[in-house]
């Protein structure tokens, strides 16, 4: 987590006068009541198994009426996925719950949801045309496999823990 950290987009995008990232615990965020007028979570739900405390730390840090968006990959239907997946390496590892989860998570942590958008379809299209591109030009030079490195053993984590970047 510290590589992300440090790499940083704020440091390729010259935003250090701007942006501050940090590491924490998603379940105990370092920051104080009220310190933020909106947030959003990019992608972090899926690791985290108690979506319930997971938005509560978040409405502790919010101020009240702040906006809060949340970006995530959610289940669609049932059946079992298949692994291993960027934030999961087998299913023992995955935190990943429903859109109806995620409400209900939202709704007893205060939260009220005023808008809702599937982009299931949107991903399945990029990820079409990346199987495509890959396929004609036989490697990809930048992916997730960059960032991430090799698949390997997913690490040794508590069911309940996470962390994040604010």
């Amino acid at each position: 987590m510290r590589d992300y950290i440090e790499t940083g987009m704020s440091g390729w995008l010259h935003l250090h006068d701007r942006v501050s990232l940090q590491q924490g615990n998603a379940l105990s965020l370092p920051f104080s009541n009220g310190s933020f007028s909106a947030a959003y979570m990019l992608h972090v739900g899926m690791n985290v198994t108690d979506k319930r405390a997971l938005f509560e730390e978040i409405a502790r840090v919010l101020r009240p009426g702040a906006r809060f968006a949340i970006y995530d990959v959610m289940l669609t239907g049932d059946g079992e996925l298949s692994y291993p997946h960027p934030w999961a390496g087998t299913s023992a590892t995955k935190a990943i719950a429903s859109s109806v989860h995620y409400r209900n998570a939202l709704n007893t942590a205060g939260f009220e949801v005023v808008s809702e958008r599937d982009r299931r379809d949107v991903a399945l299209e990029y990820f079409a045309r990346q199987r495509s591109q890959l396929a004609a030009a036989g490697a990809a030079t930048l992916g997730v496999h960059t960032l991430m490195g090799a698949p390997g053993p997913p690490p040794p984590r508590s069911p309940s823990s996470a962390q994040g970047c604010t």
